[in-house]
């Protein structure tokens, strides 16, 4: 009891008590061990009287005491019995060991349990392969196969994979050979059912297979269709009939006019044995064919026939038949009637109206009985007509471009001025009031690509387009073709060349002005999408190069010539003289040659401007090998002298074909004319001032100098200087005169 119940208890005897700091003195304990005692005696009462009052419940704990006592005496026991064998060891390994073993049991039984169940799932699988070999209805054997399949060949349902048990893949095996034999039977029949006449245009449909009419060993022609229906092979089974029907009564029917179709039903022995028979058969009545409509409606004849008598009328069957024939129905039709019917004149393209019409009901026809899906993915026809206009443009572009490269490939370019038609290949440059020479292949091209965009002008915006590019590929394949024939022309100096070089030229300057001429007559969508424009500077940047190319080739050539005079040195020596006098007479006779080919076909300013330019080489080349001369003799520079003046009077025609007076009239050459020379080749006028220089004393050169008439002509002071020191000897007057020269500028 509490120190504080101890003190309450004496609280009523003595007022002392309440103090803690107070000790108890002896009565004061015995009188707490009385009541102590008393109260000792009334909770003895009170327990007594309680467990007499609650006696039955509390026997009742006191049983279940005394029996999980029991039981806890009884697991003691039998753990002691477990630890026993443990007493003995010092560690856990037997423990472990046996722990291991167990586990390896449980692991070995799951093992064989699920080899037990693979087992039997074979077994199972064997037994059904070899019930639906034994079936002897094919629809039993094709559904037991269906049945199969995802057991034996969907990974995810049978773990059939590479790594599954070898026994699988036997199975997989076995039941693929009953499918192909099943689909290979099943296809057979199928087409025994069928009897094509050999020489074609003859079908006849049989219920049962020829072959066994009393049904013990083939069946039905709808069950064999059933049956591979359900092994997905139905195409398999339809393939060989469709290529026979397509071979035998499409092909006939489509390819021939003149033929008409011909079905009969026959009844033989009952609806079991019935016999129908399809026939493709002359017709000497003579129908109005240009719609197509006579073509569509025996092939309307024919379809009917397979969905009613092959097809029984299935839409699935129907769907495959129409797989396995309808591209190459469609692709024959457009063949032998809508690519012939596409028009030839852009007039005439209404006419085809019919033909759309007749077209777009035959392929809903075709669409009412199941035999093209409703979706229109295999309306080709129906695409076809309605792209009439850009298949009539497209054989427009062909038939153009087969023109335009049978007249390039045909002309002929080794003798373009011996055709006789010189005079109508004279044309008027567009953009300069010139004319020049073509070639009347490129009169005729551009004949045909004017005849393109007047065409395009009048046609709707699809066919304008194909008109249009029509037009720049007859351009551009004068640009692939005339090059590459006419090489060999064109890496010589020729008159092919020249031409070709008026081609492309001619050709620039029109292209230019054919957007002018004809894009406000194209339809407004394409008004701002075909241009020509850009094959003007293509066609401009052709000519330049072959131009170029022959100015350098005549360079080249006349230099070669020049290099037979060996520098014009040593002249007064006869067979020195003789070499120069020859390589002159080479320079103007290719001169001349090169004037007679050039002057007659390339406009004038064109072969002024190239002729200029090479004789201010062929001049220059002259000129500085003769001032190389650090030596010369009097005689000497009385044979340089003639020299140039032999020159100058063998190429008089050639100068007056750069010149021209105003009222076009040619002049003589006089002085004016010379000096309009001068000035087109200002190598020319150096030239001819040192035919005047060789015959001119020390003196008269320093004072030509002095006055600048020198440097006018283009001479510079170390070629005077040099000049000087070659024809004259040391003196101090030519020291004196070339001192004036080198103090004078220039």
């Amino acid at each position: 009891m509490a120190a504080d119940d101890l003190r309450e208890l004496l609280l009523s005897t003595t007022a002392d008590a309440s103090d803690p700091s107070t000790p108890l003195s002896a009565p004061d304990l015995r009188l707490l061990i009385d009541r102590l005692r008393l109260r000792s005696d009334r909770l003895h009462a009170s327990a007594l009287s309680f467990a007499a009052s609650h006696r039955g419940a509390l026997a009742s704990s006191l049983a279940c005491a005394a029996s999980a006592a029991d039981s806890s005496a009884s697991l003691e026991s039998s753990l002691d019995s477990a630890l026993a064998p443990l007493a003995s060891s010092p560690d856990l390994s037997d423990l472990r060991a046996l722990a291991e073993r167990l586990l390896a049991a449980r692991r070995e039984l799951a093992e064989r349990q699920e080899h037990l169940a693979a087992a039997s799932t074979i077994a199972s699988l064997a037994a059904r392969l070899r019930e639906a070999r034994a079936a002897a209805n094919p629809l039993d054997t094709a559904a037991a196969a269906a049945e199969l399949k995802p057991l034996l060949i969907d990974a995810e349902r049978s773990g059939s994979g590479e790594d599954g048990p070898v026994v699988f893949g036997l199975l997989r095996s076995d039941w693929e050979q009953l499918v192909d034999e099943l689909q290979v039977g099943l296809a057979k029949n199928v087409e025994e059912c069928m009897e094509f006449a050999p020489e074609g245009g003859k079908v006849v449909v049989r219920a049962t297979p020829r072959c066994c009419p009393s049904r013990k060993q083939g069946v039905e022609l709808p069950v064999a269709l059933q049956a591979l229906e359900i092994i997905d092979a139905l195409d398999y089974g339809m393939a060989k009939i469709a290529d026979l029907m397509m071979k035998h009564i499409l092909v006939p029917a489509i390819s021939n006019i003149h033929v008409a179709v011909s079905v009969e039903v026959l009844q033989e022995g009952g609806p079991e044995h019935s016999v129908s028979v399809l026939s493709i058969v002359p017709s000497e009545e003579l129908k109005d064919n240009k719609d197509g409509s006579s073509l569509y409606s025996r092939i309307i004849d024919i379809i009917k026939f397979a969905c009613k008598f092959i097809c029984m009328e299935n839409s699935k069957w129907v769907q495959s038949f129409a797989k396995l024939t309808w591209p190459r129905i469609s692709d024959m039709v457009i063949t032998h009637f809508l690519s012939k019917a596409v028009p030839n004149e852009a007039s005439k393209l209404i006419e085809f109206q019919d033909v759309v019409r007749s077209t777009a009901e035959f392929e809903n026809k075709l669409r009412s009985m199941m035999f093209l899906s409703p979706d229109r993915k295999d309306g080709k026809l129906t695409q076809f007509v309605d792209d009439v206009e850009v298949h009539f443009a497209v054989r427009k572009r062909s038939e153009i471009l087969v023109k335009a490269r049978n007249i390039l490939v045909q002309y002929d370019y080794d003798n373009p001025l011996e055709s006789g038609d010189r005079g109508d290949s004279a044309v008027d440059l567009l953009f300069l009031p010139e004319k020049c020479f073509t070639s009347k292949s490129v009169l005729l091209l551009l004949k045909l690509v004017h005849g393109a965009l007047k065409d395009a002008s009048m046609s709707s915006a699809r066919v304008a387009k194909e008109f249009c590019f029509a037009a720049r590929d007859v351009l551009l394949l004068y640009k692939a073709i005339v090059p590459v024939q006419l090489e060999k022309h064109l890496d010589s100096i020729s008159q092919v060349a020249a031409i070709v070089h008026n081609d492309f030229y001619h050709l620039s300057q029109e292209i230019l002005g054919l957007a002018f001429q004809y894009r406000a007559d194209f339809p407004i969508d394409l008004q701002k999408q075909v241009v020509f424009v850009d094959l003007a500077p293509i066609f401009s940047q052709m000519a330049d190069v072959v131009l170029r190319r022959q100015i350098q080739l005549a360079i080249d050539t006349i230099s070669e010539a020049i290099d037979g005079a060996d520098g014009f040195q040593n002249t007064h020596q006869p067979q020195h003289y003789e070499s120069a006098k020859f390589s002159i007479e080479q320079v103007v006779f290719i001169l001349e040659k090169i004037r007679i080919m050039w002057e007659s076909i390339l406009p004038k300013s064109t072969y002024r401007k190239s002729m200029c330019h090479v004789l201010g080489s062929v001049f220059s080349r002259i000129t500085r090998d003769m001032l190389l001369i650090d030596d010369m003799a009097a005689e000497e520079t009385l044979q340089l002298q003639g020299l140039i003046h032999l020159a100058l009077e063998n190429l008089s025609s050639l100068f007056l074909s750069l010149v021209e007076n105003d009222d076009g009239s040619s002049k003589f050459l006089d002085h004016d004319t010379w000096i309009q020379l001068d000035v087109t080749v200002p190598s020319l006028k150096k030239f001819r001032k040192l035919a005047e220089l060789l015959d001119m004393s020390l003196k008269s050169i320093t004072a030509a100098w002095e006055s600048g008439d020198l440097v006018s002509c283009g001479f510079t002071s170390s070629e005077v200087q040099n000049f000087i020191k070659a024809i004259f000897a040391d003196s101090p007057l030519r020291k004196e005169c070339l001192g004036w020269i080198v103090r004078t500028p220039a």
